[in-house]
């Protein structure tokens, strides 16, 4: 005979594992080729020069240099401007 009584199931038991996203290198900053300078899930920041991304929206830099954070006015195709953060390598 059982001298604890059974608990129920429950339905939130889950955890998703962390995923590291941000910048990783900031305005001043040395990088070389390959770094990664931001990780990210869409492009809330876009490359510039020297600076590639990845298939999973990774900015990585193409060169050694500083990085410089930077604005950029972009036209949607609705005619909508954004201001978007642009990353460079000098």
């Amino acid at each position: 005979m059982a001298h604890k009584k059974s608990a129920g199931t429950t339905k939130n038991g889950r955890d998703s594992n962390p995923k590291y996203l941000g910048v990783k290198v900031t305005t001043g900053d040395k990088a070389f080729p390959g770094s990664i300078l931001v990780r990210q899930r869409g492009t809330d920041v876009i490359a510039g020069t020297n600076v590639s991304m990845g298939k999973d929206h990774t900015l990585f830099s193409l060169v050694e240099g500083v990085v410089q954070f930077a604005k950029k006015r972009k036209t949607h195709f609705d005619n909508s401007v954004k201001i978007k953060k642009v990353v460079n390598v000098k």
